[in-house]
């Protein structure tokens, strides 16, 4: 199992947390979009964290998609993931470029002021969305955030994606650690300790540490139960028939126009770039059959 998530009780059920080892998907994620570095660390955190929500879902078609508009130059970002540790994800502006900023990839410069929306499509006549403003831009925080205001659940969201100097991947992860109604204000003030005693994620990363490791780090005070651990993968269910429900869904008057060109056309699902070939003769059958 190369990418995984641990699934965690700390304190006697007071605490729930959730760490992942993410760096082959996020390196598939890298390929299929040809992303620049910041693009690639910016998209890889928001990846981890999906991943990670996914498996806080119930149910095999529950789907949780998180979404990101702003004003930065790489204007937008979106994941969806599932209870099985399966996510996939795209980007605005894949080969967004920026000046270093003290050293480090500036992700908070490439997405700028912007909103982040959770949906929860739990099988309900209409999905939980919940908004948030993005308060640093980082990910991590904005999730942190999006946990506190709108799940009313507290909690600490830390996320990292290393680059290599080739500009492949070369470690990527994360946890959540949330707190649970019941939790004691003794435990409360234990765990915001000790949560701010920690070192980044990335120097985690760096040092070789796993998703146990590092929740043992923040929680073997508080008596770390590992529940279980779940494969995860970039995983996208585009087919050729669900793009060709796609084009359907454009309407008769595009489906002409596109045919009037008398040219076979390549459709590309944006969330794993793969391309689909439509001949002159299908995109006919398709019009006929609308």
């Amino acid at each position: 199992m190369t990418d995984y998530i641990v699934r965690a009780i700390a304190a006697g059920g007071q605490i729930r947390a959730f760490a992942a080892t993410t760096k082959e998907l996020c390196e598939t994620a890298r390929s299929k979009h040809n992303m620049s570095p910041i693009a690639t660390v910016a998209l890889g955190r928001l990846l981890t964290g999906g991943a990670m929500m996914g498996t806080m879902m119930k149910n095999d078609k529950d789907i949780v998609t998180i979404t990101i508009k702003c004003d930065g130059p790489i204007k937008s970002m979106t994941v969806t993931s599932d209870c099985k540790g399966r996510v996939k994800g795209c980007v605005g502006e894949p080969q967004v470029m920026l000046p270093l900023k003290n050293g480090k990839l500036d992700v908070a410069g490439a997405l700028g002021l912007g909103v982040l929306s959770v949906i929860k499509d739990i099988g309900m006549r209409e999905p939980y969305v919940g908004d948030t403003i993005l308060v640093t831009s980082e990910i991590g925080d904005d999730l942190t955030y999006y946990f506190a205001n709108s799940e009313q659940v507290p909690s600490s969201v830390g996320l990292g994606v290393r680059m290599n100097k080739d500009n492949t991947v070369a470690d990527a992860g994360g946890f959540i650690i949330q707190l649970m109604p019941d939790a004691t204000e003794q435990t409360i003030d234990r765990l915001e300790k000790k949560i701010k005693e920690i070192s980044s994620v990335t120097e985690m990363l760096e040092d070789g540490m796993t998703p146990e490791q590092i929740l043992g780090l923040i929680l073997n005070d508080f008596g770390l139960e590992i529940l279980d651990k779940t494969p995860t993968e970039f995983y996208c269910n585009c087919s050729k028939e669900r793009v060709t429900k796609a084009l359907i869904s454009v309407g008769k008057q595009e489906m002409r126009n596109i045919v009037a060109d008398g040219k076979p056309i390549d459709v590309n699902c944006h969330f794993c770039n793969t391309s689909y070939h439509f001949e002159l003769d299908e995109l006919q059958d398709i019009l006929l059959n609308m």
